[in-house]
């Protein structure tokens, strides 16, 4: 179980994000267009992983906003931006916000992706949705960097993410 917060109160996940060095965990998500997709989809990518609580929040729709901006400029990788939104209102959002350079996906119908990934919240007032990580996985699915931001209010570790595909 990690600690996180909510406006400086504790909430907490259901378990503990995977940490690097570490195989990241197989998962079946939906994208916008109902697709199912999986991790195995990427094989031989390198995989950000952008989860966060929901694109109707500011600070969630910035993250996708500026991993659009950044993923137009990586090579042999994908920014995957996933929350519980329906398919329908991540579509809506992408198409309104111009985003084509990151794939959304929701974990609508997979806990199984909630719970391996360590980052349902399990309390507090966003209890059943995500909490806001960062998570990029290399080539070889093998875990590579991973930011679960404790206050869930702020942006992510920009930066750290994309520093670790330039190398």
């Amino acid at each position: 179980m990690e600690t996180i917060y909510l406006g400086g109160n504790p909430c907490h996940t259901y378990g503990m994000i995977p940490a690097v060095g570490t195989k990241a965990p197989a998962f079946s998500l939906v994208d916008k267009d109902l697709k199912e997709i999986h991790l195995s989809d990427y094989a031989g990518k390198r995989v950000v992983l952008n989860i966060f609580p929901s694109l109707d929040t500011a600070v969630c729709a910035m993250s996708v906003r500026r991993f659009n901006q950044e993923a137009a400029g990586l090579d042999n990788s994908v920014v995957i931006c996933i929350s519980m939104d329906l398919p329908f209102a991540q579509k809506r959002f992408c198409t309104a916000e111009g985003i084509e350079n990151v794939e959304v996906a929701s974990a609508f119908r997979s806990p199984t992706f909630a719970q391996g990934y360590g980052l349902q919240i399990v309390d507090g007032p966003l209890a059943g949705l995500l909490a806001r990580a960062v998570i990029v996985v290399d080539e070889n699915q093998n875990i590579i960097f991973s930011d679960l931001v404790e206050e869930i209010t702020n942006e992510p570790d920009y930066e750290g993410a994309i520093s670790v595909l330039k190398k």
